[in-house]
């Protein structure tokens, strides 16, 4: 086994890097690795109905689809995540139980009635420490999870706190579960890279031919290819969302209310209508057959209404008012 350690907080590149690992070592592999707050959504979820946009925006949270499936969860640099990819031996390629069991073994030690539960979950007195994922390729596994340590519980809950109202689909929603970080039940007080320490050494342990293998520059530049082309880009993890159907209601001071009908596939916008009790000199049926064929994002749908003079089609309203409108 390699033991394979990465040092940048970067979620493009540690996702990008999960999947370069997966398809391209031969040997199975362990590593530890943390992220700068981000959201990680499964790969069948839709990711606009998984956040809180707004707050995604104002404190700059990235958001990166993972190859996995299963729901969308929060990182930040007190949360821990491990991965394995392996060949197993068996036909059982789906454990959750083998590959957090050594997780649950270094807690143990430590004094910690950690429990695996549910589906995928890894508790602590009932409180979920940890969510776990799997994706497989060919005859391999990749199982990756999440240890909540010392995370921004607030930070968690705010930003995946979406309005369940505004999307109709079929994608995979995440279940919120209570949750808990692992220091508040530790009788010692080390931080989250102290822990880190201890799981590695108890891979290496229970691995006696385990060996530290170092990215190579070739390995870095290839990581780096697949996080521009692939995992940094909105097409992957946006545009990939299943389709669905998006309404919002906004209430205007000028205007009155405006409620936006968007019916979305592959994240670009098939039909559009607009309902509500707003006035205008002309007809929004112009924009919103503008609207058809535009992303369904910010930069995209701002495009569209601002070849518009949106004071005549809802009066005494700008672009930048009616944009909340769509998200």
């Amino acid at each position: 086994m390699l033991i394979i350690r990465r040092t940048t907080t970067d979620p493009y590149f540690n996702l990008a890097a999960e999947e370069y690992i997966l398809k391209n070592f031969h040997e199975d592999t362990f590593a530890l690795w943390r992220n700068d707050k981000s959201i990680i959504v499964g790969k069948h979820q839709n990711t606009l109905a998984e956040i809180n946009q707004d707050y995604v925006r104002d404190n700059d949270i990235k958001v990166v689809r993972r190859l996995s499936g299963g729901g969308a969860v929060f990182h930040d640099l007190g949360n821990l995540n491990f991965t394995f990819t392996q060949t197993p031996k068996d036909e059982n390629l789906i454990n959750f139980r083998k590959y957090t069991q050594p997780i649950l073994d270094v807690l143990q030690l430590m004094g910690v009635n950690a429990l695996f539960e549910g589906r995928n979950d890894l508790t602590i007195n009932g409180r979920k420490f940890s969510g776990n994922a799997m994706h497989i390729w060919k005859n391999k596994v990749l199982h990756h999870g999440t240890l909540l340590f010392s995370s921004d519980i607030p930070d968690l809950s705010s930003a995946l706190n979406a309005d369940p109202h505004k999307f109709e689909d079929k994608s995979v929603k995440s279940v919120r579960s209570r949750v808990t970080n692992i220091r508040e039940h530790l009788k010692e007080d080390i931080d989250v890279m102290q822990f880190a320490n201890r799981i590695e050494q108890f891979i290496v342990e229970q691995n006696p031919a385990a060996a530290l293998y170092e990215l190579t520059q070739l390995d870095l530049d290839r990581i780096s290819d697949l996080r521009n082309s692939k995992y940094a880009t909105w097409e992957w993890n946006f545009g990939y969302s299943p389709k669905y159907n998006f309404k919002k209601v906004m209430r205007t001071a000028g205007s009155g209310i405006i409620e936006v009908n968007l019916d979305v596939r592959d994240g670009i916008i098939q039909h559009a209508k607009f309902y509500g009790d707003y006035f205008g000199v002309l007809d929004s049926e112009e924009i919103e057959k503008a609207l058809i064929g535009a992303d369904h994002r910010t930069e995209a749908v701002l495009g569209v209404l601002n070849t518009f003079d949106l004071s005549k089609y809802f009066a005494n309203l700008t672009a930048e008012e009616l944009l909340p409108a769509f998200f």
